[in-house]
Order: structure tokens, then C-alpha cells, then sequence
């Protein structure tokens, strides 16, 4: 714990940031009311399962890290069907790739089981209390941003495309200030506040979602979804510049990120621009190629995550480097994500980090009706190929992008944070991140600079627009392909920090999203 925040009155004594501005009023209003950070947060992700359904929610996954005086990991993180062998889901997708979307990609879902797990272990607020802001915006619905509107409207495309019409009837054209109703989900959160989480896993919602999925196609049982446990871990630790930084092990892809912070602490960086840019994006694209030969569900890998992180291992990968030329190494596909990052902070020095997601799209494209349910696609990351590790099997965890992620010194918190934006998330974590422990910004001000990204499809590298032409023809002069991106778009991740300092938490909220961060 920290004690000093409980007297200090220099910064706010509690912190809550998200993406969506409702969420962090709700998150904020339990930290007044009392409530510690965990309560905080979980009140802060039921608002965001209603504000943001495209993004998450009861049919998604939950990943988390808490800091009580330690720090403790947790993999909400579902499986897939016990009867979904490798030669079966084959036969069934009737193609050479894993689908992006439908009943095949559906796992069990783990947020919720993970909303009582953390509430169980932490939270002094019951679930009812928790959610009673989010049943009320289900219940008696809310104004939609632009925003908003603009997301139910990208979904309602890639649906229509693929001949998906779950999302589409459930949310028909959803305009900038109209009015959105979700009566099933308020009833789902008004079940699990009276009845727990056995109602979803072992009681109606489960043989709902059991019985949708089989209806589609799926190899899910009432048996499999009964079965659910989320995983208590102990996250994976690397050194950056002067900070321990913690992510979660594999299923996720906090390895990569590691990977990633790891080769470039070796480097001799130069100053903010296009020279440091390249190095960063090159030990990326090395740290993306792993990420993509090797993690999967830890039973699966033929690799210890450790081995990734040995000194003479990222030697290996940072001699690799060609300071003057971009390298071309082999990538591969990974859809971005729709998924929502958010942290929170008390007085008693307790700090989350947490991301909750229903993946691609707005999830499967696969809806439970009656209980408000849009089901994720997280399995979307299997593979058909059954001598990768990432191969569908019966009860793997698929490869997964989310990793909130946390920072000490010399054994003291020093950072909570993380992003969302699928295989963006580690590379908008390397950005911000060097500019907050490397050149000293003020988190707000890393937030808000310019990002890049790259695609594992291509190597190619989507930068902002709002970069100067001269830093974009500096890439482009070194071999990297380079395309300009609207400034402060989505694909950029959307990312958010909490810092405690010696007078209390100060910290940053992304522009790109419609959050904010707020603090008592």
C-alpha cells in the first residue's frame, strides 16, 4: 500500500481514466461514494459493456493487474469448445484459414466470471451497486456520440459483408444524439446482481449462449461454458529505462511488448524523430514476428516466454538491426481490435490495470438476443495449421492482444497503464512509454504525440498525419512503407496512465478517445 496518499493533498487522491466519458463519470462516482479502485473499475467497465457494446461486454474477455503492496495477474481468458479438435473445426470451416468471425471463434467468455473474481477478492461494493449506473443507461438508454454512431455504423458493414445479420438487427442505423435502448442487457446485469455469476455459467445465459452457438455452428456445450475458471498469474518482468515493467504471460502477447522495450533499452537512441523511429519500429517488427511464431496458450508452446527475454537472445535480435535500412521480416496477419483499456487508483495506494474486449468488429457477429449478448471472436487468433502452436484444440486459449500493463521502481509503483488497438498495443506502449521514462514528458503530452504503427499483414507503417512530411520522407529513404493516417484515429490505440507521485496520482487520458481521466 501507499500511505502517504491518504493525507496528501497536492494531487487527486484517486484516479479513474477510460475511453468513454459516461464510464469515467461512473468509475469516479464510486471512488466518491467510497468505493475502493477496484469497485471503481468494475463499475467503470459494466458502464462500458452498455456505452461501448461494440467494443465490450458481457460476451468478451477480461485481463487484469492489481497492485496491493503486490502485484497480482488475472487471465479471464475462456477456451475453446472441448470437442473442438483440430480435424473437426477443418471440416466445419470449410477453409484454409481460421475465421475472423462466427461460431468457431467464440470461446468461453471470461469477463464476467472475472468481474466477481476481482470483486470476491477486493471490491467492498456489491455487483448490484456496481452496475446500477450501467442497468440505468441499458435500461432507459443514453445519447450516442458521433463517435458512437460511427462505430455501430463501421460494424453494421463488416457484418452486412460477411453476411452477419445479428448486429445489424439488434442495432439498426444509430444516429448522433439518438436515443439506444439495450432492455436485455440491463436484464443480464439485473440477473448476475441477483444471482452471481452462476447464472451465466452454469444457469440461463450459459444454456442461452450454448444453445445460439450450436444453432450457428459452434462445437459449444452448456458443459464447456459450466467449466470456466479465470487464472490467477504472475505477470512477466522486464527492465526499461530504469522501470521493472510487468505484463501478462502468455495467452497474451506481453512477451512481445517486453521483447520489444528490451531491444530498444540496448540501443543508443537518438532524440525524438525519424532516426528513433526506425530503430523502434524495427525491434517491433522483430518482437511482432515472434509474437506471431510462438505464443499461444502456454500448454501449447514449445518455448518458455522466458527464452524470449534472455540478455543473450535480445543481443541476438538487436544485432539484427540495421540502423541505415528497414528489414522485411516475416509478419502475419492479426486483426485490430475492439477492445477498451482503462486503470484506477484510491488512497489506500490500490492501482488496477485492466482491459476488457470483444475483439474484431464489434466481436463474432454472433448475438444471444434475449440476454443482450454480442459474443467475441477473441479465437479468431487460432490456426488451422496443426503444427503451429496457435492450432485449434480442444480447450486452448487462442493468442491474445490484451496486456494492461504496470511499472515499478526500485520496488515502488511508478506507472499503470496500457492500450487498447490490438497489435497496436505493445507498439503504442513502446511509444508512450519511452517518451515518459526516456525523454521525461509529462504522460498527457505522450499521449497526445504523434504514433505509428505497424501492420503484421505487411510491415508496412501507418503514421499520422500530423507527423512533419520531412520525418515521413526520412522512413521512406530507409525502405519502410510508409502511408499517412487521419490524426487521432482509432487505429492508434486508444491508451490511458496513472501515475502516483509523492503527492498523490496525476495522470493522462488518450485524445483519440471520448474518455477523459478524473480524479478526487
Amino acid at each position: 500500500m501507499t500511505p502517504w496518499l491518504r493525507s496528501s493533498r497536492h494531487f487527486p487522491q484517486a484516479a479513474v481514466a477510460t475511453p468513454h466519458y459516461l464510464a469515467t463519470a461512473a468509475g469516479l462516482a464510486t471512488l466518491a461514494g467510497g468505493g475502493n479502485a477496484v469497485d471503481a473499475a468494475v463499475a467503470a467497465n459494466l458502464t462500458l459493456a452498455v456505452v461501448t457494446p461494440y467494443m465490450c461486454g458481457p460476451g468478451g474477455d477480461l485481463l487484469v493487474q492489481v497492485w496491493d503492496g503486490n502485484l497480482h495477474g488475472y487471465l479471464g481468458v475462456g477456451r475453446a469448445p472441448e470437442a473442438a479438435t483440430l480435424e473437426d473445426v477443418r471440416d466445419r470451416a470449410a477453409s484454409a484459414t481460421f475465421p475472423t468471425f462466427g461460431p468457431l471463434t467464440v470461446t468461453v467468455p471470461g469477463a464476467v466470471r472475472g468481474w466477481f473474481d476481482l470483486l470476491e477478492r477486493w471490491g467492498t461494493r456489491s455487483f448490484g451497486d456496481l452496475a446500477a449506473t450501467a442497468i440505468r443507461y441499458a435500461e432507459g438508454g443514453f445519447p450516442l456520440s458521433a463517435k458512437g454512431a460511427w462505430y455501430f455504423d463501421q460494424a453494421r458493414r463488416v457484418y452486412d459483408h460477411f453476411e452477419l445479420p445479428d448486429f445489424g438487427r439488434a442495432y439498426p442505423a444509430m444516429p448522433e444524439g439518438g436515443r439506444l435502448v439495450q432492455s436485455p442487457l440491463g436484464r443480464t446485469l439485473r440477473t448476475l446482481a441477483a444471482d452471481g455469476p452462476d447464472a451465466y455459467y452454469k444457469g440461463p445465459i450459459g444454456a442461452a449462449i450454448a444453445a445460439r452457438l450450436q444453432e450457428c455452428g459452434s462445437f459449444m456445450t452448456e458443459a464447456d461454458i459450466a467449466r470456466h475458471e479465470g487464472d490467477w498469474v504472475d505477470p512477466l518482468v522486464a527492465r526499461f529505462a530504469g522501470l521493472d515493467i510487468s505484463e501478462l504471460p502468455p495467452p497474451t502477447q506481453g512477451v512481445a511488448a517486453l521483447e520489444a522495450m528490451r531491444i530498444v533499452d540496448g540501443l543508443d537512441l537518438p532524440p525524438d524523430g525519424p532516426e528513433r523511429a526506425h530503430l523502434m519500429i524495427e525491434a517491433m517488427k522483430l518482437a511482432l514476428a515472434d509474437r506471431n511464431r510462438h505464443v499461444a496458450d502456454p500448454d501449447a508452446m514449445t518455448i518458455a516466454p522466458t527464452d524470449l527475454l534472455t540478455d543473450a537472445y535480445i543481443a541476438e535480435q538487436r544485432a539484427r538491426i540495421d540502423p541505415a535500412a528497414a528489414s522485411s521480416f516475416p509478419l502475419d496477419t492479426q486483426s485490430d481490435g475492439g477492445t477498451v483499456y482503462f486503470c484506477a487508483a484510491d488512497g489506500d495506494g490500490l492501482m488496477v490495470s485492466i482491459i476488457q474486449s470483444n475483439f474484431f468488429g464489434a466481436g463474432s457477429g454472433i448475438r444471444v438476443d434475449e440476454w443482450g449478448l454480442n459474443l467475441h471472436n477473441r479465437g479468431s487468433s487460432f490456426r488451422l495449421d496443426g503444427d503451429h502452436p496457435q492450432a485449434i484444440g480442444p480447450r486452448r486459449r487462442p493468442m491474445h492482444t490484451l496486456i494492461p500493463a504496470f511499472a515499478r521502481r526500485d520496488g515502488e509503483p511508478a506507472l499503470v497503464f496500457g492500450s487498447e488497438g490490438g497489435h497496436q498495443q505493445a507498439q503504442a506502449q513502446l511509444q508512450f512509454l519511452t517518451r515518459i521514462a526516456v525523454d521525461g514528458a509529462d504522460p498527457q503530452a505522450a499521449l497526445d504525440a504523434p504514433r505509428w504503427t505497424v501492420d503484421p499483414a505487411s510491415g508496412a507503417v501507418a503514421v499520422e498525419d500530423r507527423v512533419d512530411p520531412e520525418w515521413v520522407d526520412a522512413l521512406r529513404a530507409k525502405g519502410h512503407t510508409i502511408r499517412t493516417v487521419p490524426a487521432y484515429g482509432h487505429g492508434m490505440g486508444y491508451a490511458h496512465v496513472i501515475e502516483p507521485t509523492a503527492t498523490g496520482y496525476r495522470g493522462a487520458s488518450d485524445p483519440r478517445a471520448e474518455g477523459g481521466i478524473a480524479g478526487l
